[in-house]
C-alpha cells in the first residue's frame, strides 16, 4: 500500500477526486440538478477534509459515505456516460481503500440496480472485483449481494459478459477464501477454546467462525446447494445456475484452499455432509448406464451420462481424494470404487478414457496409494481399494485387447467371424506395415491375437498430464483416438510400479540405515524379513513393513497379469524395455521384502518371455500353477497369465534345439526373447541377493536359453559360443552373433558377482544350481545325447569366485558333484562333474587363503575330502580324472600337503584290481612319485599308509609289472625307514604320546595294529605284514619276489627292532605267513596250466598251480628256517621259544608230508638247517668223541646271510668233511647249539611223525597215489644220525621200535619207473641206493652207540638184529608197500616203457641191500653172540629162521648170490652160535632153536625149487659141493655132540640124512646127464654120515642106538615101497617105457641097497640089530620081482644089488643055536 499512501499519491488522489466531482457536476448540470448540487458539496467536503486532517486517507474513509454519495446518485441517473464516470471514480476510491463498510454497502446496492437494468455490465464486474480485492470491508449480506450480482451477470445474453462474469466469479470466490487464509494467519497465535460443531440446523450462521471464515462458509455451502439444484441460503437473489460452472467452482476452491477445510471443523463438516453426497448423487447416471443395453430392458428410461458433468465430477473427485483423503476416508472409498467401475468395458469409451486419466493422477502419487493401502486394504472389513485399482487397470488393458468394437450382443460373433470393418482393416494392414521393410518406420504398438493398438506418446514419465479431463469447453463427448486409453493405462502401470518401488525402497533404505545405527547387528533384507522380532526394529518400522508388504501383495497379481500381457503384445523395443524394467523392479522389491510368491511370479514372467512360446519348462509351469489361485476374471475369462500368442511379429534372431528329453525339432528365439534374457541376467546380476529360491527359475531359464543358443562350457566353467553336438545345428543371425559374446560375458559376470552375495543368498544360488543340475541329469539318463552342462559349469564358476569363503559352500557344492553328477551314467555329464570337482579342489589348494592352509588344517582336509570321496565311484573316467588331479596336486603342492597326506594316499589306495589297467597305472605313477620324492616331507604317521598303499598295488592282478615294481617300492621304503630310523622313531613316539593321552582322556584303549609294540616297530611290522600278504598272492612271480624281499628286509634291517618285537615278527608275520602258504598250497589246483599268458611256455615242474605254490612254500619255509637259525641268539631268550620251535617243527612236518616232492625235500633241508646239523661242537668237547659216520648231508638251502654281528655260518657237504674241519687248528665261532633237551626231543618227535606218515603205505591205490621220492626219504633218514647224537642219552627201546618202523617203511617205498634209471643201477650190478645206505648207516650209528653205551643200552641189540633180519628177508620177498602193485625191476625195463605212459612203480632191487644187511648181521653176531641179551632174546634162532627163507628158496631166490651168501652166513653163525647153544643147553634158552635149525637144513638140502634149465654142469657140481659142506658141518659140529642136543633134533637129522642118501636127484636132467645130476656125491656123504652115526661104537645110551636103528628101518622100508611101486607100474604100463623120473628113482634105490649091504658087512656085527638084518633080507623077494623090467639101466643096477645077497645064503642053523644067540 505504500504506493497509495505516499504524500504524492494522496495529493494526486485529492486532485482526481475533485476533478471527478467537477466533471460530474458539469454532466448533470442540465438534466439532473440534485446530482450537480451533491457533487459541488462533495468538492467542498473533500477540501475541508484535506485541510483539516493530517491523515487525509483515514478522514476520507470516515466520511466515505458522504464522499461517495454524489457518485452513487450519478449512477442512479442510468445515463451511460455519467455512470461510467461515477464507476471510475468509485473504483479510484476503492483502490485507495478509502471506502467504509457503509459506503461499500451503498455502492453494492447501487451496482445491483445497475445490474438489474443491464447497464455497464463489464464495468460493474470490474467495480465489484476492485471492491472485493482491495480490502475486506465488504462482509456478509453485502458480500453475498456482490457475488450474486456477478453470477447474475454470468447468465446474460452477451457472450463477453458471460465469460467475464465467469472469470470474475472465480476470482471473487478465490478472494473470499484468501481472506480466510489471511484471517487465520493473523489469529494463529491466539489459542481459542475449541468449540464442538453440532450438526448445525441453522445453516445461515455459524457463530463460532470469524467473519471472513463465516463468509467463505456461507458461500461454499450455497455453491453446494446450487449444484444440487436447491435454493441458496446466503446468495439471495440468484436466478439461475449451471451445474458445470458450480462444479468448476467447487473444484477450484477445494483444489486451492485445502487447508481451510482441513483446519476448520465447520468446513470439514461441509465436505462430508454436502460435497460428497452431492458428487455421489451426480454420478448416478454414469453408474447405472450400460452401453448397448436397450431401453426395453429397464422400465424407466435411464439418464445418459453427460460428458461435461461427468468429467467435472471426476476432477472434483480427484481433488477430494488428493487433498482430503484423510478426512473423507469412507467417501473416498466410494469414489475410488466408482472410478474403478468406470473402466468397465460396457461404459462409453470417453468415460473410460477420462476415468483412466483420473486413475493416472492417483498413480503418480505413491504416498497417496500407500494411504489407500493402509486405510482400506489393511482394514478388516474394507474394500481392497488399492488392489481393485490395479486389477481394474489390468482388466481394462485386457478388455482393450479382447473387445475391439463397442460391444453389443454380437460381440462374440464379431470376434470369431471377423471384426468390424475398421478392426479388420487394422488387423490386416498391420502385418503389412511390419513386413514392408524398406523405408517405412514401424509404429510402436501392441498387438495381440489380431488386435493392433498403437502406443501414443501421451505423457512424460512420472506426470499425469490429462487430455480429456481438461476439455472443459466441450459439451459433446470427444472421439478418443485409437490406442489413447491403452497408452494411458500402460503409463499408469509404469508410474505405479516406479512410484511404489521408489518410495518403498527409499523408506527401506532409511529404515536399514536407522536400524544399523541403532543396533550393531546389521541385517540383510532377507534376514530381517525372516526375523521380524530382531531388536532394534521399532514398532514404527514393523508397521511400515506391514504396509509395504500389503501394498505389494495387493497389487502384484494385477500388475503381473497386465504386464505379462503387454510384454507379450509389445512390438516396440522401448515399450518392451519399460515393461521388463517394471517386472524386474517389482521382482527385486518383492525379493527385498521377502515376498516369495510374488517375487517368483514376476521372475517367472520374465523367464517365460525369454523362452520361445509354449516352451515346455517345468519349473515355470509349476510356478504358474501355484499362482493360479490368485487369478481373477473379466467377463468370465480367466486372465491370470495369457499364454503368449504364437503369431508374434517379432524378428526371429536364432533357431536352436530345445533342451528336452525328446528333441522336438527346433525352436526360434526372437529379439524380444533376447531382450528378456538380458533383463533376466540384469535381475540376477543386480538383485542376486534377494532372489533366494527363485534362482531356480532364473537359472533354469538361462540354462535353456544357453542351450538353444548353443553356448557350451569351456575351461573354468565360462560358456563360450560353440557348435551344438547333434541335430540340426543352431542357426544364429548376425544380430545375435554379435550379442552372444556379450551374453556369455554377462553370464560369467553374473556368477562372478556371486562373491558379493551374502552367505544365505549364496546358498540359495548353489541350491538352485544343484537342483538344476539334477534335472539336467534326469534328462540325460538312459541316452547318450549331449547333456546340458550349464549347471555344472556354473557351479564350478561360482565355487571358483567364492574361494575366499569356500568353507560355507564347499559341502553342498562338492556333495552334489560327488553324489549326483560324477555318478551319472552319461559320460559327458560325469566328465564335467569330475572336471568341476577336481578344478575346484586344485583351485582351493592353490588359493591364497587367510589364514593360509598350512595353519588351517581343517580347511585343507575339507578341500581334499571330496577327492577321496571320488574313490567310491566306479566309473573309470572319473577315477582317471581323480588320479590326474592327485598327480597335479602332488606336483604342485606335494611339499605342503601335511595332514592331507592320508586322504591323498587313500585315493591311490582305493584303486581296485578290477578297475582297468590305465587307472591302476596312473595311480601307481602317483605312488611312485610319492615314494621317490615325498617320503621325507610327509608326517611319519602317514608312512604306514604308504606301506599299505604300496602293498595294495602289489596285490593288483591287472598288471604283473606293477605288482613287481610295487614290491620294489616296499624295499625302497624299508631302506628309507632304515636310513632315517632315528628321526622317524622320534616323531612317531611323540605322536604316540599325544594319541595315548587322548585315548586316556576318552577312557578308551589306544587302538592300532600290532599294539603294544613301539610305533616305529609297528611300522616295520606293517611293512612285513604287507610283504607277507604279497607272499600269498595268486601269481607265482609276485609271491617269489615278495618272499625274497620279506626275508631280505628282515635279514637286513631286523636288527633295528626291539627285542620284544621279535615275538610279533615270529608269530604275527612269519608263522601267519607259513599258515597261509601251507593252506594255499594244500588247496591249490592240480589242473595243468597250458601257458603262462602270451606265448610263454611253462616248464613242466611249474605247470600246475600246485607246483607253483610248492615253490612258494619252499621259499617261505627256507626263509623262516634261516631266520630261526641266524637269529637264534635273539629268539632264544624270548619266553616262548620252545612254543615257536614247536610251531616251526609243525610247519616243517606238514611241508615234509605234503604230497609234493619239491616241498617235502625242501622241508627236510630246512629241518636240517634249524637243527644246525651244520653247527660245530664247543671247545670243551674233543672232536674225536664224535662218531665218525660218513653220511652225506644235503646242502643246506642257500648260503646263510652273514649278519652285522659277525657270526658266520658255514655250509658243509658231509659229516665227514665237517669232522675234518673240526680238527683244523681254529674252530669256527658259532652260536651255541640248542642246549635244551626238550627242543631236541621235539625235533625227534617231528622227525618220527614225518617218517611214520611219509612211509606209511597208502590205503587205496590208483595212478595218483603219492609215493615219497627217494631223495626225500634219504634226506629224512640222514637227519637221524645227527639228531641221535643229541638224544641218545634218553633213547629208549620204544624209540628204537619207532625208528625201526620208519627205516623199514622207508626202504619199502618203491620208485616210479621213470625215475628208476637215475636211482637204480643197471640190474646186473649189485649196488646199494643212497637211501639204503642211509638206513644202514643209521643202524650202524646205533649199534656203535650201544657198543660203547651203558649196560642198559645193550638190551637194544636184539632189536637191531630184528631190524637187520627184516631187511635180509627183502632178498627173497621184497617188502609190499600197501596195496601198491609193484613190478619187479626186471619186468619194468626202461627201454620198454613207452613215453608218457602213467608211471609204474618199480620195486627196488633189494638183493644187494639184503645181502649187505646179512653181512652186518653176521658181523654183529660174531661180536655179540655171547651177549646176555642176544642169548636171552633168541637172536640165533631168529637168524636161522630168517636164513631159512632164502635157503629154502634156493634156486627160486631172486638172486643166486643170496642163497649162497645165506649158506655161508649160516655156516659162520653156527660155527659161533652152536658152541654157545650147547653151553646154555641146560637153560633151555635154545630149545626152540633146534627144530628151526633142523627145518632149515631140511629145506635147503631138499629144496623144492628146480634148478634153472641153463645151469651148467660145472655150476651144478659147485652147488652140490655146497650141499656137501652143510652135511659135513652136521657131521662135525652137531652129531658128535648128540648127547647135548635134543633127541628129536638128532632124529630129524638122521631122517634127513637118510632121505639124502636115497632120494636126492633132481628131476629135470636130460638122459645124457643123468649120471652126473644124481647128486651122487651128496647121497654118498649123507649115507656115509648116516651109517657112520648109525653104527658108531660110541653109542653111549641105548637111546642113541635106537635113533640109528630107527633111521635104518625107515630107509629099508622106503626102499621096499619104491620097489613095490615100480613093479606095479611096470606091469601096468605094458610096452610103454615108464617116466624118466621113476626109472631114476628105482636105480637110486637099488644103488642104495647095495651100498647099505656093503656097510653092514663092514660094521661090527654086535652093532647091527637082528631086526635090521631081517629087513634087509626081506628085500630080496622084491628085488627078484624086478627082473622082468625092460629098462637096461634098471637091470644093470639090479644086478649090482642082487650080487651082495650071496653072503646071506647060508644053510639054516639049528634052532637051539639060534635061540642061544
Amino acid at each position: 500500500m505504500s504506493g497509495t499512501s505516499s504524500p504524492e499519491a494522496v495529493k494526486k488522489l485529492l486532485e482526481n477526486m475533485q476533478g471527478d466531482l467537477r466533471g460530474l457536476s458539469l454532466e448533470c448540470r442540465k438534466k439532473f440538478p440534485p446530482v450537480k448540487e451533491a457533487a459541488e458539496s462533495g468538492i467542498i467536503k473533500v477540501k475541508t477534509i484535506s485541510a483539516r486532517n493530517t491523515d487525509v486517507l483515514a478522514a476520507l474513509k470516515e466520511n466515505s459515505s458522504e464522499v461517495v454519495q454524489p457518485f452513487l446518485m450519478g449512477c442512479g441517473t442510468k445515463e451511460p456516460k455519467i455512470t461510467q464516470l461515477c464507476l471510475a471514480a468509485i473504483q479510484r476510491l476503492m483502490s485507495h481503500e478509502v471506502v467504509s463498510e457503509a459506503a461499500a454497502g451503498n455502492i453494492i446496492n447501487m451496482l445491483w440496480q445497475l445490474m438489474e437494468n443491464s447497464l455497464e455490465e463489464l464495468k460493474l464486474l470490474q467495480t465489484v472485483l476492485v471492491l472485493l480485492t482491495t480490502n475486506t470491508v465488504v462482509h456478509d449480506e453485502a458480500l453475498s449481494k456482490a457475488i450474486v450480482l456477478c453470477f447474475r451477470l454470468h447468465f446474460t445474453k452477451d457472450n463477453i459478459t458471460n465469460n467475464t462474469a465467469a472469470a470474475t466469479v472465480r476470482q471473487v470466490v478465490t478472494v473470499v477464501f484468501e481472506r480466510v487464509v489471511a484471517e487465520d494467519e493473523r489469529y494463529k497465535d491466539v489459542i481459542e477454546q475449541p468449540v464442538t460443531v453440532q450438526g448445525n440446523s441453522n445453516r445461515r450462521s455459524v457463530s463460532t467462525l470469524k467473519p471472513c471464515a463465516k463468509d467463505a462458509y456461507m458461500l461454499f455451502q450455497d455453491l453446494c446447494q446450487l449444484v444440487n439444484a436447491d435454493a441458496p441460503y446466503w446468495l439471495v437473489g440468484m436466478t439461475e445456475m449451471t451445474r458445470t460452472f458450480g462444479l468448476e467452482l467447487l473444484e477450484s476452491v477445494l483444489n486451492d484452499f485445502p487447508q481451510v477445510f482441513l483446519q476448520h471443523q465447520e468446513f470439514s463438516f461441509l465436505l462430508k455432509e454436502r460435497v460428497c453426497p452431492l458428487v455421489i448423487k451426480l454420478f448416478s447416471p454414469n453408474i447405472k448406464f450400460r452401453q448397448g443395453s436397450s431401453s426395453s430392458s429397464s422400465p424407466a428410461p435411464v439418464e445418459k451420462p453427460y460428458f461435461p458433468i461427468c468429467m467435472r465430477l471426476l476432477r472434483v473427485v480427484s481433488v477430494l481424494i488428493k487433498q482430503f483423503y484423510s478426512l473423507l476416508v469412507t467417501e473416498c472409498e466410494i469414489f475410488l470404487s466408482l472410478l474403478v467401475k468406470f473402466l468397465d468395458a460396457d461404459k462409453p469409451q470417453w468415460l473410460r478414457a477420462v476415468a483412466v486419466e483420473s486413475i493416472h493422477r492417483l498413480c503418480v502419487q505413491p504416498q497417496l496409494l500407500r494411504s489407500f493401502c493402509q486405510f482400506y486394504d489393511m482394514k478388516q472389513h474394507s474394500t481392497k481399494v488399492f488392489r481393485d485399482i490395479v486389477n481394474a487397470l489390468g482388466s481394462f488393458i485386457q478388455s482393450l485387447f479382447l473387445v475391439p468394437n463397442t460391444g453389443n450382443t454380437s460381440a462374440t460373433t464379431n470376434q470369431t467371424g471377423g471384426n468390424t470393418p475398421g478392426g479388420t482393416a487394422s488387423a490386416q494392414t498391420n502385418p503389412g506395415i511390419l513386413g514392408m521393410g524398406g523405408g517405412a518406420t514401424v509404429l510402436p504398438a501392441f498387438e495381440y491375437r489380431g488386435t493392433w493398438i498403437p502406443i501414443l506418446n501421451v505423457t512424460v514419465q512420472g506426470s499425469a498430464k490429462a487430455t480429456y479431463l481438461e476439455m472443459l469447453d466441450k459439451v459433446e463427448p470427444p472421439t478418443i483416438p485409437e490406442g489413447y486409453a491403452m497408452s494411458v493405462a500402460f503409463h499408469c502401470l509404469l508410474d505405479l510400479v516406479r512410484g511404489i518401488t521408489t518410495m518403498i525402497e527409499g523408506e527401506l533404505g532409511q529404515a536399514e540405515t536407522d536400524g544399523q545405527t541403532m543396533t550393531e547387528t546389521t541385517l540383510s533384507p532377507a534376514q530381517s524379513s525372516d526375523q521380524q522380532s530382531v531388536s532394534g526394529q521399532t514398532d514404527k518400522e514393523l508397521v511400515s513393513r506391514a504396509v509395504w508388504e500389503e501394498m505389494v501383495n495387493a497389487c502384484w497379481c494385477g500388475l503381473l497379469a497386465a504386464l505379462s500381457l503387454l510384454l507379450d503384445a509389445s512390438t516396440d523395443e522401448a515399450a518392451t524395455e519399460n515393461i521388463l524394467k517394471a517386472e524386474l523392479t517389482m521382482a527385486a522389491l518383492c525379493g527385498k521384502l521377502g515376498l516369495v510368491t510374488s517375487r517368483d511370479a514376476f521372475i517367472t514372467a520374465i523367464c517365460k518371455g525369454s523362452l520361445p512360446p509354449h516352451y515346455a519348462l517345468t519349473v515355470l509351469n509349476s510356478t504358474t500353477a501355484a499362482l493360479s489361485n490368485k487369478t481373477y476374471s473379466i467377463q468370465g475369462q480367466n486372465v491370470q497369465m495369457i499364454s503368449p500368442s504364437s503369431e508374434s511379429h517379432q524378428q526371429v534372431v536364432a533357431v536352436g534345439q530345445p533342451l528336452a528329453l525328446q528333441p522336438q525339432g527346433t525352436v526360434m528365439l526372437t529379439s524380444k526373447n533376447i531382450q528378456c534374457m538380458r533383463t533376466l541376467l540384469n535381475l540376477a546380476h543386480c538383485h542376486g541377493a534377494v532372489l533366494g529360491t527363485s534362482w531356480q527359475l532364473v537359472l533354469a531359464t538361462l540354462q535353456h536359453l544357453v542351450w538353444i543358443l548353443g553356448l557350451k562350457p569351456g575351461v573354468g566353467g565360462a560358456l563360450k559360443p560353440g557348435r551344438a553336438v547333434e541335430g540340426p545345428s543352431t542357426v544364429l543371425t548376425t544380430a545375435v552373433m554379435t550379442d552372444l559374446p556379450v551374453i556369455s560375458n554377462i553370464l560369467s559376470r553374473l556368477f562372478e558377482s556371486s562373491q558379493y552375495l551374502d552367505d544365505v543368498s549364496l546358498h540359495h544360488l548353489i541350491n538352485a544350481l544343484c537342483s538344476l543340475s539334477l534335472e539336467a541329469m534326469d534328462m540325460a539318463y538312459g541316452n547318450n545325447k549331449e547333456p546340458s552342462l550349464f549347471a555344472v559349469a556354473k557351479l564350478l564358476e561360482t565355487g571358483l569366485v567364492n574361494m575366499h569363503r569356500i568353507e560355507i559352500l564347499w559341502r553342498p557344492l562338492t556333495g552334489h558333484l560327488l553324489e549326483k553328477v560324477c555318478q551319472h551314467p552319461n559320460s559327458r555329464m560325469r566328465e564335467w562333474g569330475a572336471e568341476a570337482l577336481t578344478s575346484l579342489i586344485k583351485a582351493g589348494l592353490t588359493f591364497n587363503h587367510d589364514p593360509p592352509l598350512s595353519q588351517n588344517q581343517r580347511l585343507q582336509l575339507l578341500l581334499l575330502n571330496p577327492l577321496k570321496e571320488l574313490s567310491n565311484i566306479n566309473h573309470p573316467d572319473i577315477r582317471i580324472k581323480q588320479l590326474e588331479c592327485v598327480l597335479q596336486i602332488l606336483q604342485s603342492q606335494g611339499d605342503s600337503l601335511g595332514p592331507g597326506w592320508p586322504l591323498v594316499l587313500g585315493v591311490m589306495g582305493a584303486i581296485r584290481s578290477d578297475q582297468g589297467e590305465s587307472l591302476i597305472r596312473t595311480a601307481f605313477q602317483c605312488l611312485q612319485l610319492v615314494v621317490t620324492d615325498f617320503l621325507p616331507t610327509m608326517p611319519c604317521t602317514c608312512l604306514q599308509i604308504v606301506v599299505e598303499v604300496a602293498g595294495s598295488f602289489g596285490l593288483h592282478n591287472q598288471e604283473l609289472n606293477i605288482s613287481l615294481t610295487s614290491i620294489g617300492l616296499l624295499w625302497n621304503i624299508s631302506d628309507y625307514f632304515f636310513q632315517r630310523g632315528e628321526i622317524i622313531e622320534k616323531e612317531l613316539n611323540k605322536e604316540e604320546a599325544v594319541l595315548q593321552k587322548q585315548a586316556e582322556e576318552k577312557g578308551v584303549m589306544l587302538n592300532r595294529p600290532f599294539h603294544p609294540a613301539p610305533p616305529f616297530d609297528c611300522l616295520w611290522l606293517c611293512l612285513y605284514a604287507k610283504l607277507g600278504e604279497l607272499c600269498v598272492d595268486p601269481r607265482p612271480a609276485v609271491r617269489k619276489s615278495a618272499g625274497q624281499t620279506l626275508f631280505s628286509t628282515i635279514g637286513a634291517h631286523g636288527t633295528l627292532l626291539q627285542h620284544s618285537t621279535w615275538h610279533t615278527v615270529i608269530w604275527k608275520v612269519l608263522f601267519h605267513l607259513l599258515d597261509r602258504v601251507r593252506e594255499s598250497s594244500t588247496t591249490a589246483d592240480k589242473e595243468k596250466i597250458e601257458s603262462g599268458g602270451g606265448n610263454i611256455l611253462i616248464h613242466h615242474s611249474r605247470d600246475t598251480a600246485e607246483k607253483q605254490w610248492a615253490e612258494t612254500w619252499v621259499l617261505t619255509l627256507a626263509g623262516v628256517a634261516r631266520i630261526f637259525n641266524t637269529r637264534r641268539y635273539l629268539l632264544q631268550p624270548l619266553g616262548d621259544f620252545s612254543k615257536a620251535w614247536d610251531v616251526l617243527l609243525d610247519h616243517i612236518q606238514s611241508a615234509a608230508l605234503s604230497k609234493n616232492n619239491e616241498v617235502s625235500l625242501a622241508a627236510l633241508k630246512s629241518f636240517q638247517e634249524i637243527l644246525q646239523i651244520v653247527s660245530p661242537v664247543r671247545d670243551s668237547e674233543k672232536p674225536d668223541t664224535l662218531p665218525a659216520i660218513n653220511v652225506s648231508v644235503p646242502v643246506v638251502v642257500g648260503a646263510m646271510t652273514a649278519t652285522s654281528l659277525g657270526r658266520s655260518f658255514m655250509r658243509t657237504d658231509s659229516i665227514g668233511e665237517r669232522i675234518g674241519r673240526y680238527n683244523a687248528s681254529e674252530p669256527p665261532v658259532i652260536t651255541d647249539e640248542i642246549e635244551d633237551l626238550n627242543l631236541w626231543w621235539a625235533a625227534w618227535n617231528t622227525w618220527y611223525r614225518i617218517g611214520s606218515e611219509s612211509t606209511k603205505p597208502p590205503i587205496t591205490c590208483d595212478k595218483l597215489t603219492f609215493i615219497p621220492s627217494q631223495p626225500f626219504l634219504t634226506a629224512l633218514i640222514q637227519i637221524f644220525p645227527a639228531l641221535y647224537q643229541h638224544i641218545k642219552t634218553g633213547f629208549s627201546m620204544d624209540d628204537l621200535q619207532k625208528l625201526g618202523v620208519i627205516l623199514h617203511g622207508a626202504v619199502s617205498v618203491p620208485i616210479s619207473s621213470d625215475a628208476s634209471p637215475f636211482i637204480l643201477p643197471s640190474y646186473t650190478e649189485a649196488v646199494l641206493t643212497s637211501l639204503q645206505e642211509a638206513v644202514l648207516t643209521a643202524l650202524d650209528v646205533l649199534q656203535k652207540a650201544i657198543c660203547v653205551g651203558s649196560e642198559n643200552m645193550q638190551i637194544m641189540y636184539p632189536a637191531i638184529f630184528d631190524q637187520l633180519l627184516a631187511f635180509v628177508e627183502f632178498s627173497c620177498k621184497p617188502p609190499q608197500y600197501g596195496q601198491l602193485e609193484t613190478k619187479h625191476i626186471a619186468n619194468a625195463k626202461y627201454n620198454q616203457i613207452q613215453l608218457f605212459a602213467p608211471a609204474e612203480w618199480v620195486a627196488l632191487n633189494y638183493v644187494p641191500f639184503a645181502e649187505r644187511s646179512l653181512e652186518v648181521v653176521v658181523d654183529l653176531y660174531q661180536k655179540t653172540a655171547c651177549h646176555k641179551a642176544v642169548v636171552n632174546e633168541k637172536v640165533l634162532q631168529n637168524v636161522i629162521k630168517t636164513l631159512r627163507i632164502p635157503l629154502s628158496l634156493k634156486y627160486s631166490c631172486p638172486s643166486e648170490s643170496t642163497w649162497k651168501l645165506a649158506v655161508s652166513s649160516l655156516l659162520k653163525v653156527l660155527s659161533i652160535g652152536l658152541p654157545v647153544a650147547r653151553q646154555h643147553a641146560s637153560s633151555g634158552k635154545f630149545d626152540s632153536m633146534w627144530p628151526e635149525l633142523a627145518n632149515t637144513f631140511e629145506d635147503f638140502l631138499f629144496t623144492k625149487s628146480i634148478p634153472p634149465d641153463n645151469l651148467s654142469i660145472q655150476e651144478f657140481q659147485r652147488n652140490e659141493s655146497i650141499d656137501v659142506e652143510v652135511v659135513q658141518l652136521i657131521s662135525t659140529e652137531i652129531l658128535p655132540y648128540a648127547n647135548f642136543i635134543p633127541k628129536e633134533f638128532v632124529g630129524q637129522i638122521m631122517t634127513m640124512l637118510n632121505k639124502g642118501s636115497i632120494h636126492s636127484q633132481s628131476s629135470s636132467f636130460t638122459e645124457a646127464e643123468i649120471d652126473i645130476r644124481m647128486r651122487e656125491e651128496f647121497s654118498k656123504i649123507c649115507f656115509e654120515t648116516l651109517l657112520q652115526f648109525s653104527f658108531s661104537n660110541k653109542v653111549t645110551t641105548p637111546q642113541e642106538g635106537y635113533i640109528s636103528r630107527m633111521a635104518l628101518s625107515v630107509l629099508l622100508k622106503r626102499s621096499q615101497d619104491v620097489l613095490h611101486r615100480y613093479i606095479e607100474d611096470e606091469r601096468l604100463s605094458g610096452k610103454c617105457p615108464l617116466p624118466r623120473q621113476q626109472v631114476t628113482e628105482i636105480i637110486f634105490v637099488l644103488k642104495a641097497v647095495s651100498t647099505l649091504i656093503d656097510s653092514l658087512k663092514k660094521t661090527q656085527p654086535e652093532n647091527v640089530d637082528a631086526n635090521t638084518w631081517a629087513q634087509v633080507i626081506a628085500l630080496y623077494p622084491t628085488l627078484v620081482e624086478c627082473i622082468s623090467c625092460s629098462s637096461s639101466e634098471v637091470c644093470s643096477a639090479l644086478k649090482e644089488a642082487l650080487v651082495p645077497f650071496k653072503d646071506f645064503m647060508q644053510p639054516p642053523a639049528s634052532k637051539v643055536q639060534n635061540g642061544e644067540s
